[in-house]
């Protein structure tokens, strides 16, 4: 679990230029880069470090919409691309290995539908140590955040609710459209005062009365 700032996979894409110079000079120009870290604090969007190989310079802080992975890449706006902001300062980092490089398209809050490639998925907890003042743990708020890259070129990452996978072996060609409603219990088994565990190594239960 990482707190703040985690490493990224070395992704090489381009940033455009008018980032790092905020918005002062740069504009329809993309300079390469490679994806070195992610930073997550409450209430903002991720921000990305990145290695700019033709300067030998690292760049910090720079939101998704500054990244595009090929040069004629669309310009859909931040709060498309990224529909919730960072939930908290503890996070993980995972490429969920049942998906990788499947196809997947969102659901934008543009209401247009955006296809594209899954990447890797940040995930937010509470910790021990500090007191769960936000809504990573309650089942009904919590967020997954699934980073895509996508046909038009820029990058995502989108909530499962917002997301539809495509897998050619699992998956048909024509699917039903999920009508679900979100997870709103959390279950746990402790805390019970029915039972009783003994002494044993192998527990001998016994039913309290």
């Amino acid at each position: 679990m990482s707190y703040i700032v985690a490493s990224l996979p070395p992704l090489k894409c381009f940033v455009k230029r008018e980032f790092l110079y905020n918005d002062h000079k740069g504009h329809n120009e993309l300079e390469p880069a490679i994806w070195v870290s992610l930073k997550a604090l409450r209430g903002q969007v991720f921000r990305i470090e990145s290695l700019l190989p033709n300067y030998g310079a690292l760049y910090d802080k720079l939101p998704i919409h500054a990244y595009v992975w090929h040069k004629d890449a669309g310009n859909l706006p931040v709060d498309v691309l990224q529909l919730w902001d960072c939930m908290g300062y503890r996070f993980t980092i995972i490429e969920k290995i049942g998906l990788r490089n499947l196809g997947v398209k969102f659901l934008g809050k543009d209401k247009q539908w955006h296809f594209g490639r899954y990447l890797f998925t940040v995930d937010f907890c509470a910790d021990e140590m500090t007191l769960d003042t936000g809504f990573t743990e309650q089942a009904e708020e919590h967020k997954s955040f699934n980073w895509i890259a996508l046909e038009n070129g820029q990058f995502a990452c989108q909530p499962n609710n917002r997301c539809l996978w495509y897998d050619q072996s699992l998956i048909p060609a024509e699917t039903k459209f999920p009508d679900f409603q979100a997870a709103q219990r959390l279950w746990t088994v402790d805390g019970s005062r029915k039972w009783s565990a003994g002494d044993d190594w192998f527990y001998d239960l016994k039913e309290k009365t």
